[in-house]
């Protein structure tokens, strides 16, 4: 392959993980947006969380939005993954004579493959543990009939083991998203000197709303509504 192909590969590479990194950001709001109902009184989260579950589970727009953020994870997981195998290519196997970026870059800027590889490890686990039981289990109902999903959520966050995974799992989010926000702003060309500094302020914003939102769920449930539905 030449060096201009190479290269207009690699940014095809990189804008594709933009946009599906983008595309990921918004479903992280709507998904926060829907898990924080178990946040309400027990009772009350239960019919909601359920009710909720339900819509997703049967609205066609949602599935297809579902399939594209299926599709979007592993292309995002892909692309991250070639990127940095290249990167490392291209420096060769001997790397940096002088690599000096740990004094002009944050560890986790330069450790992003990681951090990913966690989050992709992490994902595997959740949608496991909830994804796949609502959809290929048997599940008990609740009062209304509803698989009851938020009963088998308030059951895994009442084991503090569970707990300290999925809050360890958002602070890697967090990490990833400080640099990958902004940085999928660069790649996509969407900044000017004018404005970068309000997205990357909006990036620092939005990362801990993300991640302080996620995590205090399972904290609340551990301690206030550390007791199962009957």
């Amino acid at each position: 392959m030449s060096r201009s192909l190479f290269l207009r590969d690699s940014v095809v590479r990189k804008n594709l993980m933009a946009l599906t990194g983008l595309f990921l950001c918004l479903f992280l709001v709507i998904h926060l947006a829907g898990n924080l109902q178990l946040l309400l009184p027990a009772e009350q989260a239960q019919v909601q969380y359920n009710h909720y579950s339900e819509l997703l589970s049967h609205n066609i727009f949602i599935k297809i939005v579902s399939y594209a953020l299926y599709a979007s994870i592993i292309a995002h997981a892909v692309y991250a993954l070639i990127l940095t195998l290249r990167a490392r290519q291209a420096r060769g196997a001997q790397g940096y004579a002088y690599d000096k970026r740990g004094q002009v870059t944050p560890w986790y800027v330069r450790n992003m493959g990681v951090l990913g590889a966690l989050l992709l490890a992490f994902i595997i686990i959740h949608m496991r543990d909830f994804w796949f039981q609502y959809k290929f289990t048997e599940m008990p109902l609740d009062a209304e009939g509803r698989k009851d999903l938020y009963t088998i959520v308030a059951v895994a966050y009442q084991q503090l083991w569970y707990v300290a995974l999925y809050v360890g799992a958002m602070l890697v989010l967090g990490f990833h998203l400080l640099h990958g926000f902004h940085s999928a702003f660069q790649t996509l060309g969407l900044y000017h000197s004018k404005y970068n500094r309000w997205v990357k302020w909006a990036g620092y914003g939005y990362t801990f709303i993300i991640t302080a939102g996620f995590t205090i769920i399972p904290i609340y449930m551990y301690f206030i509504q550390n007791q199962p539905l009957p």
